[in-house]
């Protein structure tokens, strides 16, 4: 039924692809890989008939182009169909001496719906098994462009979600199944009939489920079936532009984009925008990916003949190192230079040159051209500058051009368009101050907005978090009536009826620059932020954090008293979890502009050089005063953990101190925590310092979190404004609940949850019914959310709340083996019966479970950081490295020697020649490794015994140590031969007893030798 449901939902997804006047054409005869191999074949000889000049490709030329097509990452592939100009193209060496050498044009990016391009859609391709023993495996539907599966679908039916097509591909991914033509996959379509989403391709371990894309429409509507999304996204010629026009590939992060929806229609607005000769801006919440939409808006714009130039402004020199690293990562592989301007004199060039590329620079750079200029009017020179047609791009647009800049650049340049991007424009509400007839809000400096896409809509596509904030006072509620009382006169009693912001306007700056305050705000990151800091997530998987202070000087003190605590000289001590699970913790910085302040420039100067002596020790850098901006911009890098070395414990920071520094303009999907010490900012730069921290990044971060530890009452308000001027009346969506809201929800879910006892005498679970079994597991999923959710707060406490619902450690891990055990049932009955369907999520991952053991996926991780930046490394930093990823292999070794043992064979051959593993997958190749010792493994004892070896794998890789049957076993049994085996063996067994004898070796053998390897 299911399968029959699925092939139907199958074709009705041909039929609408290919029907009426769609380019898509059906190809129902290609059901091979191979058949794609001479589809592609027959393409790349139509589209380079004069190249060919009547010779075909022979079979060894097109084992070129096979060979050049078989990508070692989809990164590659990218890379490679990004192409010379847009074209993405082969060489062959002709076999022909006399021909020489050809390039063979493959796909054009600009080829939309006509020229070369061709659009065909098949179905069920079986892809070749991996290994003899091993099932084929058959693709739902892919898309092809110019022959290649540029676009590839799985699909559910509805006794599935769509998360398990996704899970499938995961599957295929690390089984190395996405090889050969389908290593040039650009993107992926999970979709259930009820649920669509796409995602850019990555290798198995970085296909994250958090960044599964759901179309929205212009209006920032949801599109969720596949009939719909078919229509808006897969159509041509949307499709062709997705894999070709709205992809993005990041050089410093070896991965794909693919833009999100709201980006693209952001894009078209630009363009259309451009079509009137109008300016205008758009506003994307903060952390939604401005500067990615930024660099496509200002490639883009070069392709409108009406504009010369396109300056990409940006605002301060730190701001300027970190977006102008962003445009170089995107642009390397693109068809547009990206050009920094280092000094005004190539600015000047480069606005004078008749070469079509973006210009990255800053606002004051513009400053001097404009001035150097000013005396030349009438010049040659002069004439050519101030006519050219500019479009200015400005990112984070309310703060880095301010109305009377924008005013004197136009007065420069008589034919600007701006394009602004911000998160939080200026509004009626918080305009600038009144200066002449000035423009003072975002719309009025730089005209109609464009497109609109808040934090509310964001969190609800789940292209960002929602912010959890908490409110922490320092001083006692008596002391502060104590203390407001003798400063303003009035009684106890009456200042204990004062409204609570108006009490906290009696507070001083002094109240909060003591050393009593600033010690519980550092117990309160040390030792009540574990969950927030993601410290249970394993060693290098722990997320960072940032401390805002309200001065330099604060900033200083907070320093070294982190240093006393690490000297063991605290008031208190820190929590003995915290220091088993991070023994580093917690590894501090500080940033902060040593001219900030001229009257103390010398001291923070001081205080600057030990900091960074400090740093040089923790890292083994060689940092100084004197090039700072490296300093600053290494503290970035380390903080945001983006390039691959950074996912290493050894080269990572916890926490870093700022006054303003990093809390606008930085992306760190990584930092999790913003801790604050300082009176509320202005609106926008609170929701700006809060967007540091709610980027996606993995499955444990919920939220970007914020502690605020200053005026929490006057502070709160200050929030509540922000949101309702920044959410667009979805305030209440923005927030997570507060602890109260958490608290009683697990104290509801742990009451339903108690209505299950754990009786060992009682029933086994296999006589209990589906829906007693559902009912608990659902039970204990809802008490692991609620209290995964109340463990991020700072007022949880371990002891007290198992008190209060009468659930310790003991009862969670009798629950928590229950649950495992009810869950396998359920996945067993699927199997025999079929499914059913129900809203039970049946792959749910446990949140509140703690991985002390090493992770397995994070050694790959490191392998292939060490792998991919092996050439790069100065030799300290690198055998810093391998030591690291030599003690985690051992460790994974102690715990399963199984799996250890074949790491460590990899990862020996990789020290001794990096280079030669350069462009290879590290997943793949343990994978394989495991499959080809697992069929060793099978082929042995299926010869000993004379057994069916693929019946012995399928067996092998169905079988559940804790069942007494496991699916294939009557089949293997039919195919036992026990003829062969007794004409091979010395001491035969009676036949009688040859297959118990024979089950009995063979599942031992999987338990100690194949189920260790599947262990990760």
């Amino acid at each position: 039924m299911g399968a029959t449901l699925e092939s139907t939902f199958e074709k009705r997804l041909i039929e609408q692809l290919t029907r009426g006047i769609s380019q898509w054409t059906y190809r129902p005869e290609l059901k091979t890989e191979e058949d794609l191999w001479r589809n592609f074949r027959q393409k790349i000889e139509q589209n380079n008939v004069a190249v060919l000049d009547g010779h075909p490709l022979t079979e060894q030329e097109f084992r070129q182009i096979q060979n050049q097509l078989q990508f070692g990452t989809f990164y590659d592939a990218a890379k490679w169909l990004a192409g010379e100009n847009g074209v993405a193209k082969v060489q062959v060496q002709r076999e022909d001496a006399t021909l020489g050498t050809v390039r063979l044009e493959v796909v054009r990016r600009e080829d939309v719906a006509g020229g070369t391009s061709s659009y065909e859609v098949v179905n069920q391709i079986e892809m070749p098994k991996v290994f003899a023993d091993y099932q084929n495996r058959r693709f739902d539907v892919s898309l092809l462009i110019n022959g290649l599966p540029l676009i590839h679908i799985e699909l559910k039916n509805a006794d599935h979600s769509y998360m398990d097509a996704f899970r499938q591909i995961k599957k295929y991914l690390s089984d190395g199944m996405f090889n050969g033509i389908y290593s040039v996959v650009q993107m992926f379509v999970v979709s259930d009939p009820y649920h669509t989403r796409y995602i850019a391709p990555a290798s198995g371990t970085k296909m994250n489920e958090r960044f599964l894309t759901n179309w929205v429409d212009e209006h920032n509507q949801p599109v969720e079936t596949l009939t719909d999304f078919t229509d808006q996204v897969l159509s041509i010629p949307q499709a062709h532009k997705m894999v070709t026009q709205y992809t993005v590939i990041d050089s410093i992060r070896k991965s794909l984009i693919l833009l999100r929806p709201y980006q693209i229609h952001a894009i078209e607005r630009v363009r259309e925008a451009t079509k009137h000769q109008v300016s205008g801006y758009v506003w994307h919440t903060t952390g939604s990916g401005k500067t990615l939409t930024a660099y496509k808006v200002a490639r883009n714009l070069l392709q409108i003949p009406s504009i010369d130039k396109t300056i990409f402004i940006v605002d301060r020199v730190d701001l300027d190192q970190q977006t102008t690293s962003s445009f170089m990562a995107y642009a390397e592989n693109d068809t547009i230079d990206i050009d920094e301007t280092e000094h005004v004199r190539d600015l000047i060039k480069k606005l004078k040159s008749t070469d079509r590329t973006v210009i990255v620079t800053t606002i004051q750079k513009l400053n001097f051209v404009m001035r150097r200029f000013a005396d030349k009017q009438g010049t040659r020179d002069y004439e050519r500058l101030t006519k050219l047609k500019i479009a200015f791009v400005v990112d984070e647009c309310h703060r880095a051009v301010t109305s009377r800049k924008q005013w004197e650049i136009n007065g420069f340049f008589h034919h600007a368009l701006w394009y602004g991007f911000t998160g939080t424009p200026i509004f009626e509400q918080n305009a600038r101050k009144e200066e002449g007839n000035l423009p003072r809000t975002t719309a009025e400096q730089y005209g109609e907005r464009l497109h609109e896409y808040t934090v509310k809509e964001a969190i609800h596509d789940g292209a960002v978090l929602g912010f959890q904030v908490e409110y922490i006072n320092t001083i006692r509620d008596d002391q502060l009536t104590e203390l407001i009382a003798k400063r303003t006169g009035e009684s106890l009693a009456d200042v204990a009826k004062m409204d609570p912001v108006e009490m906290e306007k009696n507070l001083l700056s002094s109240d909060y620059l003591n050393k009593n305050h600033m010690w519980k705000v550092i117990e309160g990151i040390v030792n009540h932020s574990q969950k927030k800091l993601g410290l249970y997530n394993g060693r290098g998987n722990s997320y960072t954090a940032l401390l805002t202070t309200s001065s330099i000087s604060q900033a200083q003190k907070y320093y070294e008293l982190f240093k006393e605590l690490r000297a063991g000289k605290a008031p208190f001590t820190m929590n003995k979890r915290t220091s088993e699970l991070l023994p580093d913790f917690p590894k501090v910085a500080i940033t902060y502009s040593v001219t900030e302040n001229d009257l103390d420039s010398t001291l923070n100067q001081d205080a600057m050089r030990k900091s960074i002596r400090d740093y040089n020790e923790m890292f083994g850098t060689s940092y100084s005063l004197e090039n700072i901006n490296l300093y600053n911009a290494n503290i970035n890098d380390r903080l945001a953990r983006k390039l691959a070395r950074y996912l290493s414990r050894e080269e990572q920071l916890d926490l870093v101190i700022v006054v303003d520094r990093l809390l606008t303009g930085f992306d760190a999907p990584c930092l999790s925590t913003l801790f604050i010490d300082r009176k509320p900012m202005q609106l926008q730069n609170i929701i700006q310092a809060f967007s540091r921290t709610n980027r996606i990044f993995d499955k444990n971060k919920q939220y970007g979190q914020i502690v605020v530890y200053q005026l929490p009452n006057t502070f709160a308000k200050a929030v509540e404004d922000a949101l309702i001027l920044y959410s667009n009346g979805g305030e209440n969506e923005v927030l997570a609940p507060e602890w109260k809201v958490a608290h009683n929800r697990l104290k509801k879910a742990a009451s339903s949850l108690k209505k299950f006892k754990i009786d060992p005498s009682g029933p086994p679970i296999s006589e209990l019914p589906d829906a007693t079994l559902k009912q608990f597991a659902k039970a204990f999923q809802g008490f692991d959310k609620g209290l995964a959710a109340a463990q991020v707060y700072s007022e949880y406490d371990s002891d007290e709340i198992q008190d209060e619902i009468a659930i310790d450690s003991q009862d969670i891990e009798a629950y928590t083996s229950a649950y495992q055990n009810v869950i396998d049932e359920l996945k067993r009955r699927r199997q025999t019966e079929g499914p059913e369907e129900d809203d039970l999520d049946i792959e749910y991952e446990l949140e509140t479970v703690r991985q002390d053991t090493i992770n397995y996926e994070y050694i790959v991780n490191l392998i292939q950081a060490y792998v991919s930046d092996s050439r790069d490394d100065k030799p300290a930093v690198s055998q810093k490295r391998v030591e690291e990823i030599s003690n985690y292999v051992d460790r994974l070794k102690n715990n399963n020697e199984k799996l250890g043992t074949l790491m460590e064979s990899l990862w020996r051959k990789i020290q001794a020649n990096p280079k030669e593993f350069q462009n290879q997958n590290v997943q793949t190749l343990l994978q394989t490794m495991k499959n080809e010792t697992i069929e060793h493994l099978v082929k042995d004892v299926a010869t000993t015994w004379g057994a069916d070896p693929a019946e012995a794998l399928f067996y092998a890789e169905n079988f559940d140590p804790k069942k007494e049957s496991n699916p294939g076993e009557e089949s293997l049994k039919r195919h036992m031969d026990y003829e062969m085996y007794k004409e091979k063996t010395e001491n035969p067994v009676k036949k009688i007893s040859y297959w118990r004898e024979f089950k009995d070796a063979y599942s031992n053998l999987i338990r100690e030798e194949i189920l260790p390897l599947n262990q990760d």
